[in-house]
């Protein structure tokens, strides 16, 4: 189960393999790569680039033809960072969702001064702030918004519903006493927040809650699992990152007490017979978050990767977990070929053929 990690991350034993490693095969270097061997069950690691929007980048494409290039409440500056530093601060105890074009990372967690901005961060040891990661350009980009953005910043849970992101609960400083209770909602589009007005009575104010409910049966459950039949169970651990699809649960790093934890686990929720995938994460990690593409490619950003020097990390890497569909082997390709495809108008996007569905992932 995830918590908030006020406590106890400095004072604990050098965990395993934490920190940046080259072990598990992680290869490539860009969006349109794909690994050497085979794209099931191989982790990529994706470098933070500028955003391309506004680039006058001439560039020779496929045809061989050359183009030229309510009020508000309260407003969430995006912060100034120094010059090359373009992605998101490491961090801790956020949350992260994607669609078929972008992963969106919420809040977080960072003792580390520096680390954390500075005196630029007036929320210091946390992180107030929602950051955008496109797939087509690799290109990281910090979400200036308006409304009412939560202030309970670690171990909420987070969904996407179209253009709409929900937070519920989650905890300020201190950890664990400053919980929260409310429903925010985002619109991506729009770049706006709001509390959403809900009736009923509210849960309790709670962070770190993976709870599970039957709705068939109206009732709380405790489900047996089968073991791998060699290996047997998942070791026992917490702050891990869990991404499902379709009837598969996917388990994703986490820490056991002793060591932070780089396996992989698959639980089917038809047979729950749980499986253990041949990947290994590159950098061992805990307190991260991980989401998973409508098709099947999960991304996992941040997180604390050395337990004796309490050290985060920024890293993005990713992984897919079914066999990449026809369309997304062919868009990775030709994203690898022509990077700067995002530089180019709508309307001369749609003059090389491309579909209304794949420009909107570039824009």
């Amino acid at each position: 189960m995830s918590a908030a990690e006020g406590g106890w991350d400095g004072n604990r034993r050098r965990g395993g393999a934490g920190g940046s490693g080259s072990g598990g095969g992680c290869s490539g270097d860009g969006p349109g790569a794909a690994p050497a061997g085979g794209l099931l069950n191989r982790f990529v690691q994706l470098p933070a680039r500028p955003h391309l929007a506004g680039s006058k980048k001439k560039i020779r494409l496929v045809l061989i033809r050359r183009f030229p290039r309510s009020r508000p409440i309260l407003k969430v500056r995006k912060r100034s960072f120094r010059a090359g530093h373009r992605a998101p601060p490491a961090r801790s105890g956020h949350r992260c969702v994607a669609d078929n074009a972008n992963l969106y990372v919420f809040g977080g967690y960072n003792p580390d001064y520096d680390e954390s901005g500075g005196p630029e961060n007036e929320d210091y040891p946390l992180f107030r702030e929602l950051w955008r990661y496109n797939f087509a350009t690799g290109a990281w980009h910090q979400m200036g918004t308006e409304g009412y953005m939560p202030r309970e910043l670690a171990s909420m849970s987070l969904v996407l519903h179209g253009n709409n992101l929900l937070v519920f609960g989650g905890t300020g400083i201190p950890f664990g006493e400053s919980n929260g209770n409310d429903v925010h909602v985002c619109n991506v589009k729009y770049k706006r927040w709001a509390l959403l007005s809900c009736r009923g009575k509210k849960p309790n104010r709670i962070y770190g809650q993976i709870h599970a409910y039957n709705l068939e049966t109206n009732t709380w459950e405790e489900i047996a699992t089968r073991p791998h039949e060699k290996i047997g169970f998942p070791a026992a651990r917490r702050c891990h990152s869990c991404v499902q699809i379709k009837n598969d649960v996917f388990v994703c790093g986490g820490y056991n007490g002793e060591v932070i934890l780089g396996d992989i686990w698959k639980l089917n929720l038809q047979t729950f017979q749980w499986v253990k995938l041949p990947a290994v994460m590159p950098e061992p990690v805990y307190f991260h978050c991980a989401a998973v593409t409508p098709a099947g490619c999960m991304y996992v950003h941040g997180g604390v990767v050395n337990i004796h020097e309490n050290k985060r990390t920024g890293s993005l890497f990713k992984m897919w977990l079914v066999v990449p569909s026809l369309l997304e082997l062919s868009w990775e390709k030709l994203l690898g070929f022509f990077p700067h495809l995002a530089t180019l108008s709508r309307s001369q996007l749609l003059h090389l053929g491309l579909t209304q569905g794949l420009i909107e992932r570039l824009k």
